[in-house]
């Protein structure tokens, strides 16, 4: 079956096979290993893109329900150098083993698209769908939270330690 997707800027054409998940036909197909598959039950989030914008785990869906559709990936954030959730998981100590980290950072995507200042409890809340098996949410949250910070165009708090 031919699918159509724009992913990441890009316009591909595949013909695929119908029972082709899109999480395989991102990583085999197009070679886009930024995505991760975790569970393949949808309980890590692990592989989570954005579909016309919106956060889903891509392990749930049929490469054939994208046809026509946008996607964007964790290739696709650092476009222009590093996306402001990208930096803040750097900055943050946010990335611990990383293999949950492109879900969480699209998740995270979707959500400061629609509440471009949340609480530290609607970050808990909304990547509560994303798991981080280091258990390391702590930092996770600020990572967010300084990504916030940026792309509202203040200067993010530090996180350092402070020695007095």
């Amino acid at each position: 079956m031919k699918i159509n997707v724009t992913v990441n800027g890009t316009a591909h054409e595949a013909d695929i096979e119908p029972r082709t998940l899109l999480v395989h036909f991102i990583r085999e197909n197009l070679n886009l290993t930024g995505t991760h598959i975790g569970c393949d039950t949808s309980h890590c989030g692990a592989c989570t893109i954005l579909l016309d914008g919106q956060s889903v785990k891509s392990c749930t869906i049929l490469a054939v329900q994208a046809n026509d559709k946008t996607i964007q990936t964790i290739e696709g954030m650092a476009a222009n150098g590093l996306h402001p959730l990208q930096e803040g998981f750097h900055e943050n100590h946010g990335l611990h083993c990383g293999y949950c980290t492109p879900g969480m950072i699209m998740r995270a995507s979707e959500l400061l698209a629609n509440n471009p200042n949340p609480t530290e409890d609607e970050i808990r809340w909304g990547i509560s769908g994303n798991l981080c098996r280091c258990t390391g949410y702590n930092n996770i949250v600020k990572s967010i939270q300084y990504a916030s910070a940026k792309m509202r165009g203040e200067t993010p708090a530090s996180t350092e330690p402070q020695f007095v």
